[in-house]
């Protein structure tokens, strides 16, 4: 006798959301079948992608740089927008 699976609202949700992403992926590739999408996938070395996510990483710090950069930066902008605003409400 066969086990049986209680569908459960997430189950049901779980398997929606994965035929989905087999779906998408067979659009994107303009094939009419998931199997052969899969045949057509790239194979990565795992020194390269280990490399590739370093240097994702990398950049990442450099980005959260700019923008501690560009945070204080506006903020500068806002005091002084403030400080006007207070002046120009003054002469009025």
């Amino acid at each position: 006798m066969a086990k049986r699976t209680k569908l459960t609202p997430a189950l049901l949700k779980r398997l929606v959301l994965q035929e989905k992403k087999k779906m998408m992926e067979v659009l994107e590739t303009g094939e009419e079948d998931a199997t052969k999408v899969a045949e057509k996938a790239e194979e990565v070395p795992a020194d390269e992608l280990a490399d590739s996510l370093e240097q994702d990483i990398d950049w990442m710090n450099v980005l959260k740089i700019k923008e501690n950069k560009l945070k204080k930066r506006l903020f500068r902008i806002a005091e002084a927008k403030k400080h006007l605003r207070k002046r120009i409400i003054k002469k009025l």
